[in-house]
């Protein structure tokens, strides 16, 4: 069983200017994640946009994380589609590569019901060899994990912990009060100092790629219950998350706004090469990434 707790970024997938996974720089990503401290990485995520990734890139950002990391800290990779044989399918190939833990969510397109997303949960689990994160992401997955289903999944032990990115703190302090046994992550930038404050283990926040520093020092200052230290650091985070509204959302879509702006400041900051985004998401146009490299500057994140 992996220890699961602390900053766990949902790690960025770089590629090159043939689309495919650029291995040198996602080396790079892991070893600026490694030496700011990370408790783990996790990869195949929102953020790495898994939806986007063929069966090739998928092996490649798996086989060159795990041997990077070389057993430093987990790695978990997500094992996300639409239906329950194809994500076992994913599942099993992480396994097969090294993963320590696999992070599943709902199928999607198919609109499940609550009793078939416990079901999913649970032939999943039998049919692995390593432990199951649940991951609640209904503007993506289009279901919620709801609270039942996740005290449910807690009770039956089939997933060992919850990475919640449903933006709903309501929702989220029931998970932890329905399931008080089970490990929960926030995957939200924006309250991770609450979530900590209320008895979440740890964060996942996609914006950590650009910044991993920063949420590692909330995380830290939450722990030691330095809250206005944690709220200082909640804040100056939320400065540099505003680089994903950047984006003219008339001309691309706000996946594609926010995930081209973490990779442009990730480039900026020298971190990987290119910044562009897995098709059919289009990128950045040059007055929108010098506006990023305004926010980078006026708060002091310089190349690494």
């Amino acid at each position: 069983m992996p220890d699961l707790h602390g900053v766990i970024p949902p790690l960025a997938t770089p590629f090159d200017a043939s689309g495919e996974v650029d291995r040198e720089s996602l080396r790079r990503l892991l070893h600026f994640q490694l030496d700011a401290g990370v408790h783990g990485v996790f990869l195949g995520g929102s953020t790495g946009e898994v939806a986007l990734l063929d069966s090739a890139q998928q092996r490649v950002v798996v086989e060159v994380a795990v041997a990077e990391v070389a057993g430093a800290v987990p790695v978990l990779v997500g094992a996300v589609d639409t239906g329950t044989r194809r994500v076992i399918e994913h599942a099993r190939q992480a396994q097969e590569r090294g993963a320590d833990a696999v992070v599943v969510t709902t199928p999607f397109y198919v609109q499940p019901h609550p009793a078939e997303i416990v079901e999913h949960f649970r032939t999943v689990h039998a049919a692995l060899d390593v432990p199951v994160v649940a991951y609640n992401i209904p503007s993506a997955a289009g279901v919620r994990l709801s609270p039942d289903v996740v005290a449910e999944l807690a009770a039956s032990k089939l997933v060992v912990a919850l990475k919640d990115s449903g933006g709903d703190l309501a929702a989220f302090r029931e998970f932890l009060r329905r399931a008080p046994e089970l490990p929960v992550f926030t995957g939200s930038e924006l309250f991770a100092d609450v979530a900590l404050q209320l008895g979440a283990v740890g964060l996942v926040p996609g914006l950590g790629n650009v910044d991993p520093h920063g949420y590692l020092r909330l995380y830290r200052a939450a722990v030691a219950r330095d809250l206005p230290s944690a709220a200082d650091e909640q804040d100056r985070l939320a400065a540099l998350y505003a680089i994903t509204s950047i984006a003219d959302s008339g001309r691309i879509g706000a996946t594609a706004g926010a995930l081209g702006a973490f990779k442009a400041a990730m480039a900026l900051r020298g971190i990987i090469d290119d910044a562009r985004t897995g098709a059919p998401l289009l990128p950045l146009d040059a007055s929108e990434i010098e506006s990023i490299r305004t926010v980078l500057n006026e708060l002091g994140l310089a190349r690494i």
